[in-house]
């Protein structure tokens, strides 16, 4: 495969961490991936191509809590291309305590139609 039609990613599905290549064809189309030891690779490496996709963490203030900050994260997976927005959203961001696990921190967090929840206690 030529450079230019080739990417080269490491798997992080499994703990493997295979180095799997693929192929694109015209306008970016996956023609091939080797180098995935299993089917996860697979998927993960066309997905990643065509719609990378990444969960966001942090932190956030905590307002009358036990513990000034918080750590949250995106519930799902937001396009790699909307990380900055939801960074910047969340740059404002505030918890009131108390606040618990899988508390909705913030909702449809930067237009992404994702909410964002604590992932500890304060």
């Amino acid at each position: 495969m030529d450079e230019k039609n080739e990417r080269v990613l490491t798997c992080i599905r499994c703990p493997r961490g295979c180095r799997v290549r693929v192929g694109l064809g015209a306008g970016g189309s996956v023609l091939a991936v080797t180098g995935n030891a299993c089917p996860r690779g697979d998927s993960y490496a066309r997905a990643e191509v065509s719609a990378p996709v990444r969960t966001v963490t942090t932190t956030v203030p905590v307002e009358g809590g036990s513990q000034r900050r918080v750590a949250v994260k995106t519930a799902r997976e937001v396009p790699r291309d909307a990380v900055l927005d939801v960074v910047r959203a969340l740059a404002g961001a505030r918890a009131v305590a108390p606040v618990e696990i899988g508390d909705v921190i913030a909702r449809d967090v930067a237009g992404t139609g994702v909410d964002v929840v604590a992932t500890g206690r304060a």
